[in-house]
């Protein structure tokens, strides 16, 4: 850039040789004096003549300070007012192009020093852009990228206490099962988003059909791919964010999740940041706006039927075909969160209202709920949800923590329930190996606490996970994990069933 400017300097120099001074009009001692002080003036500030608030202040500092080549006369004066002859225009002229002769030479110089590196160079942009076009020419789309992801399970339960020969007949084998995602992400405009996920899975809760240890992601679709996410987000402003979809999911409509555990999920209960009545992860037709502040605040609203696709609006008539959008017969989740979360910690309160079967999920991956009791969660159920989390600025001894607490009102065969649950989970970035992650929690799944006001003495279980996250490399991990669950079945006595699990968990990125 400095050589393009000084360049500048000559064709105005030339400029002011085409004026009307004529030779009868020269000082020639004068010139003379002016091209011999060239190299005395260093600063603006010497010339006695020029000041700060001159029009042209500014210009002429930049050419003496940063470029060199204006001088004036031995007496220390600029005369800035004073028209320039020809001779004193090819002066600075000459003065100038003395420095484009310097950085000329000095880049020829450095051409030739660097030659080799220089041609490398050009023949990887010429190898960037033949990939360049290459990709331009075979890509499927302009608008859209493909993730995937695919999670192999290799997994086994061991029971302990009364009833677990029983168990095991059920949920005793070794299993070997896998989730495939597709993920399709399109934008029009650059800021909105058009999400399919097309998947497939043969995971059957993993160990067995109890749902004792099932995980989030233990998708079965008897090997066949459908649709599981179709849903379109868009901004209205510079803060609000619309989400909409006939395939939605509740958390797909949230701009904040309360949990920074786990970074690689294993356990179900610890999916839902502790609070599985009010995060859900119901998934249906809706609609949801969020508003985010660049500062971290933010506030969500959503609604989405699970049955949603359905047009029949009664029960008695349609049995498991009944369903629609805000109908009687609409088995639906309403949240709505308020959060705030800078860039290392954070905190949210939830509140959820929901109903249809087994209360949307309300219960997904917990059993401290008497069996007898699951018929009932047809009925609506208000649960709310507080969580908080912190993560540190660099990966050491102190890993990130996060804590969250749920409850639920619901109907318990006839009568008002109440149910509580909790969690904490801690993991360490780097462990060991840069790269590698370990995490535990502890917890209690959902459990009812009282019905109709009355304590319920049926007693809760308590949920813990160990897990070790190797990255193999940037798109492979290998995840080993253990659970225990002290209590699984409410009903149960002190004598009852306890189970662990351990699995191997393998997943791919491309």
């Amino acid at each position: 850039m400095k050589l393009f400017q000084q360049m500048l300097v000559a064709p105005a120099a030339l400029g002011l040789l085409a004026s009307g001074a004529n030779a009868a009009e020269l000082n020639i001692n004068g010139v003379s004096d002016y091209a011999a002080s060239a190299d005395q003036v260093t600063s603006v500030t010497q010339f006695s003549d020029v000041y700060p608030t001159d029009w042209a202040y500014q210009a002429l500092s930049n050419l003496v300070e940063q470029y060199g080549c204006v001088a004036g006369y031995p007496n220390g004066t600029f005369r800035g007012n004073r028209a320039m002859t020809r001779y004193e225009a090819a002066a600075l002229l000459n003065a100038c192009l003395d420095r484009v002769t310097e950085v000329t030479d000095e880049l020829r110089r450095l051409l030739k020093e660097f030659e080799t590196e220089l041609a490398i160079l050009r023949g990887r942009v010429d190898g960037l852009e033949a990939r360049v076009g290459e990709l331009e020419a075979t890509q499927f789309s302009t608008t859209t990228k493909l993730k995937g992801v695919t999670n192999w399970v290799l997994g086994a339960a061991k029971y302990h206490g009364n009833g677990s020969d029983a168990a095991a007949t059920t949920a005793g084998g070794t299993s070997f099962s896998y989730n495939l995602q597709l993920n399709l992400e399109t934008s029009f405009t650059g800021k909105d988003l058009l999400y399919t996920r097309l998947r497939a899975g043969n995971m059957d809760n993993v160990y067995g059909g109890n749902g004792l240890f099932a995980q989030e992601y233990g998708f079965d679709s008897d090997n066949a791919i459908v649709v599981d996410r179709l849903y379109y987000s868009f901004p209205v402003g510079d803060e609000f964010t619309v989400v909409a979809g006939p395939r939605v999911r509740m958390d797909d409509m949230l701009p904040v999740w309360p949990s920074a555990y786990p970074s690689d999920m294993t356990y179900d209960f610890f999916t839902y940041a502790g609070a599985p009545g009010a995060y859900n992860l119901a998934l249906g037709a809706g609609a949801g706006v969020y508003w985010q502040t660049e500062g971290g605040f933010s506030v969500s609203t959503s609604y989405l039927s699970v049955n949603g696709n359905n047009s029949c609006p009664n029960n008695d008539f349609c049995g498991d075909s009944a369903g629609g959008i805000g109908t009687d017969a609409a088995a639906f989740s309403a949240t709505t969160q308020i959060a705030y979360a800078p860039e290392s910690w954070g905190v949210a309160a939830a509140y959820t209202k929901a109903s249809g079967v087994n209360g949307v999920g309300l219960y997904q991956g917990n059993a401290t709920i008497p069996a007898a009791a699951l018929s009932y969660l047809d009925d609506q159920s208000n649960s709310f949800g507080l969580s908080a989390w912190w993560t540190p600025e660099e990966s050491g001894w102190i890993p990130s923590i996060s804590v969250g607490y749920g409850g639920s009102w619901l109907s318990f065969g006839g009568d008002d329930a109440y149910t509580n649950s909790w969690y904490v989970g801690m993991e360490w970035d780097d462990a060991l190996i840069e790269g590698n992650s370990f995490g535990i929690a502890t917890g209690q799944p959902t459990y009812i606490v009282s019905v109709d006001d009355d304590d319920y003495n049926a007693g809760a279980g308590y949920a813990w996970e160990f897990f070790y996250k190797f990255q193999v490399t940037d798109n492979i991990t290998v995840t080993p994990a253990i659970h225990y669950l002290s209590k699984p079945f409410a009903e149960q006595d002190s004598n009852g069933l306890n189970a662990m699990s351990g699995l191997v968990k393998t997943t791919f990125k491309f």
